[in-house]
């Protein structure tokens, strides 16, 4: 019986750890129709986008798509490429993928499905300095390419009372602050590379600075109450937010003080799409583009008319390169 019962343990035991090993995306014939999450280029002729199913399409004309060799099947929300061959991707099981191909093929950094919860963007300054970030705080670093990423806790985004409450609960009950503080944080939305200063967004209104590549964090002063899902600085130097129910703000001097923009939306607004010259975009749920040509100051309407949600896009070869949550769109860029 006791040999019976070390059988089934054992069996057991090896259910689990599979359950843990990553299944390879499989190749879908309509990948590109699927729900996508990022785009970006990898050099100046190649688009990588990413996705549901661990989903990664590639092109070099931004029509015809040719799904990659990917190692997992989670759901992929955010691709960064430091130059035309290396890049990293990141989304559901705090996974972390990196090529070095220019996209054509992808290998696990980091997998832990048993973490539940997604990562939600990445940036490198050079091939070495990286950073991870997602939902509940979770922010990880890696200072050799991400061959290892170190997890940081910043409590810098908590209220003095949170932190003497986690202090108060370490002392009484270890794994209940333990439990406590994985899950304190706000959701960490957008991290946004700007020269040396590195800008992050995300839930309860946060807006943050680094000067120290994300060792220690400036929040500014709360301007809004809801979330924000993208931060750019404008062709003419000034910062632009935009997030839940259309809201967006322009600030002239670095963060302070920010001024409310009337988009005429109450849609989510996802991301900010910049141009080689004044002209931006703003794409959000709904099938709302907007664009502007004065700074982000007014926005013109360009209602898609499917009113699907248009989630990340990029600007290639003249056209503004979209994905959503059916797919890969291709815009005739508006002057």
């Amino acid at each position: 019986m006791k040999q019976f019962w070390a059988f089934v343990f054992s069996f057991l035991s090896f259910v689990a750890v599979a359950d843990q090993t990553p299944s390879p995306s499989w190749q879908a014939p309509l990948a590109n129709k699927s729900l996508l999450l990022d785009i970006t280029t990898a050099g100046a002729d190649r688009l990588v986008a990413v996705g549901e199913y661990g989903h990664v399409l590639l092109s070099t004309d931004g029509e015809n798509w040719q799904q990659a060799n990917v190692p997992v099947t989670s759901t992929l929300t955010a691709v960064y490429f430091i130059n035309s061959q290396k890049g990293w991707a990141v989304g559901h099981d705090a996974s972390i993928l990196q090529t070095t191909d220019g996209g054509a093929t992808w290998s696990i950094q980091q997998f832990f499905p048993h973490l539940e919860k997604p990562l939600l963007d990445v940036v490198f300054k050079d091939e070495l300095n990286g950073l991870a970030i997602g939902a509940y705080g979770m922010f990880y670093r890696t200072q050799d390419g991400g061959n290892t990423w170190i997890k940081e806790f910043h409590e810098e985004f908590l209220f003095q009372e949170d932190i003497d409450y986690l202090n108060e609960l370490k002392q009484e009950d270890e794994e209940a602050y333990l439990d406590e503080r994985s899950s304190i944080l706000p959701h960490f939305n957008r991290i946004t590379m700007d020269g040396r200063t590195l800008y992050m967004v995300g839930e309860i209104g946060l807006i943050a600075k680094s000067n120290d590549f994300g060792k220690s964090w400036q929040p500014f002063d709360e301007i809004y109450q809801g979330s924000f899902f993208d931060l750019e600085r404008t062709r003419k130097g000034n910062l632009l937010v935009v997030g839940l129910r259309g809201n967006a703000f322009r600030s002239l001097r670095n963060g302070a003080p920010w001024q409310a923009v009337d988009t005429e939306t109450q849609a989510l607004l996802n991301s900010i799409v910049l141009t080689d010259t004044n002209l931006l975009y703003i794409l959000g749920n709904s099938g709302v583009l907007l664009s502007s040509e004065d700074d982000g100051q007014t926005f013109t309407h360009h209602p898609q008319a499917d009113g699907k949600a248009l989630i990340a896009g990029t600007v290639f070869h003249g056209k503004l390169i979209v994905v959503s949550d059916v797919g890969i769109k291709t815009i005739t860029i508006f002057k």
